[in-house]
């Protein structure tokens, strides 16, 4: 049997912010919701989702034997994520600033389980971040990290939703859980809702992912057309205007320092690099993702009148963190 303590002090050890264990089991409510999200169309281009719902919400699907999920959180927010001056027209979402979090916390997660196995010879477990299908926002919530907010995405007490998540699902249980995160802390805020540039932000903790200016800027566009409001990648329009994420404070981790300021990049130093320049510059970030073309499309974009579309769609993942 694993040892509670013993888990939060490796997760520690290993760089994470947050370390919450609960056990593993299938998540009915958030199955019931999902599935009407996707009945009502609002995953639009993202039409992946619709496989392996049934996985998503039941880690033991995923991991033979699996009986506890360790879900970890780091906090990144750095100074991109409290906003761009006024008229600022090549905005990125301050996550994809820092070294791709899919490479940070895989390594992070690597060490952790390394950690356990030490004291637990045999233990058996996977690793997820972000690239299988699994519903890690409601898995951190059963960890008791935080609950949903109306933007859909993570709020914890500590670091506001300006949080990326990795979980090692193992074979083991342990000697005690932590309490699941029941109510929300939103109160009658409705910052989130009412700063959306394009009302993507649904009754219901939901997005409608084809008026969402992060999917239409990096995940498979959606056939509607959306002012992108100056974003070239992602979108912090709901994260920056939260006041959980206004008293949060910077991040601790030195691996999600940023590897450039987006606020002193125009769109002509865009349009002007090359792609030895991008490498150089954001061979290390998410931006990798979409490309330079991409980006330089998502610039020159405009609203429908304007008839003018971006280029190739971004390769798929298999669970959307629309940051």
């Amino acid at each position: 049997m694993l040892d509670h303590s013993h888990i939060k002090k490796c997760a520690a050890a290993a760089g994470f912010d947050l370390c919450g264990i609960a056990p593993c089991r299938r998540l009915d409510d958030g199955e019931k919701r999902f599935r009407e999200w996707i009945a009502r169309g609002y995953h639009s281009s993202l039409g992946y989702l619709e496989r392996n719902a049934e996985k998503r919400f039941d880690p033991r699907l995923l991991v033979d034997g699996a009986r506890t999920a360790v879900v970890c959180a780091v906090a990144y927010k750095n100074r991109a994520s409290d906003g761009y001056p006024d008229g600022h027209r090549t905005k990125i979402a301050s996550y994809a600033c820092a070294e791709d979090y899919h490479t940070s916390l895989r390594r992070m997660l690597r060490e952790l389980f390394e950690r356990l196995k030490s004291a637990t010879p045999g233990l058996r477990g996977r690793a997820f971040v972000d690239t299988a299908p699994l519903t890690e926002k409601l898995l951190a919530r059963e960890a008791g990290l935080g609950w949903i907010g109306r933007q859909s995405l993570l709020i914890t007490p500590q670091f506001g939703s300006f949080v990326v998540l990795g979980e090692l699902i193992l074979t083991e249980e342990t000697d005690r859980y932590d309490t699941p995160f029941e109510e929300s802390h939103c109160g009658s805020c409705r910052a989130c809702v009412e700063h959306c540039p394009t009302g993507a932000v649904m009754p219901g903790r939901g997005i409608d992912t084809a008026r969402c200016i992060a999917c239409h800027t990096i995940e498979r566009k959606p056939d509607t057309e959306i002012d992108l409001d100056g974003w070239i990648f992602g979108c912090d329009a709901c994260q920056s205007c939260c006041p959980w994420n206004r008293r949060a404070p910077q991040h601790r981790n030195r691996t999600f320092d940023p590897l450039f300021d987006p606020s002193a990049m125009d769109a002509a130093a865009w349009q002007a690099m090359d792609g030895e320049q991008f490498g150089l510059l954001c061979g290390r970030t998410p931006l990798t993702r979409s490309g330079l073309e991409r980006i330089r499309g998502n610039i020159r974009e405009r609203r429908a009148t304007d008839g003018w579309k971006s280029g190739a769609d971004a390769e798929e993942r298999q669970t959307p963190s629309l940051h």
